[in-house]
């Protein structure tokens, strides 16, 4: 693994515990030529998925983007990044356990709105706001407004 910081290939492992109930395992490790310490995560890859865009483009998955998309809509929320993690990883999974190896992109954005729902109203309507493509201010007061109703 290349040192994060100087790109150093000369890396050790000083630490791996298991995280996420066994499906994930931390590492810590250390650059030889910088001294720069940063963690990995290593994770069970059940198979190769292709995410199919609204436009139909097709992409590989990439867990980096729900997790960016996660930590986005949590900024500045007093979330933990191990919280974030776990949210991700629950994704992750219901994406990794479905039938198909075509996934549409709208499954993923649903899946993201249903875990934010369940923490955090500010988060879950600032990705909403993204994800349904709000454009006015009406928007907003729409989408606040179901909110309401459905508590």
């Amino acid at each position: 693994m290349k040192c994060i910081f100087c790109q150093s290939p000369d890396t050790v492992v000083k630490d791996s515990r298991e995280t996420d109930e066994g499906k994930v395992v931390r590492r810590r490790r250390s650059c030889l030529k910088c001294n720069g310490r940063f963690t990995t995560f290593e994770r069970v890859q059940l198979r190769e998925l292709i995410i199919v865009k609204k436009s139909g483009a097709k992409r590989p998955f990439d867990r980096a983007k729900i997790l960016k998309s996660i930590t986005t809509a949590l900024r500045k929320r007093n979330f933990l990044e191990e919280e974030i993690e776990e949210i991700a990883n629950r994704i992750t999974l219901e994406v990794e356990s479905s039938n198909s190896k075509e996934v549409q992109s709208q499954m993923i954005g649903k899946l993201i709105m249903q875990e934010l729902a369940k923490i955090d109203q500010v988060a879950y309507i600032r990705f909403a706001s993204v994800y349904k493509d709000f454009s006015t201010a009406q928007d907003f007061a729409k989408f606040i407004g179901k909110i309401r109703e459905n508590q």
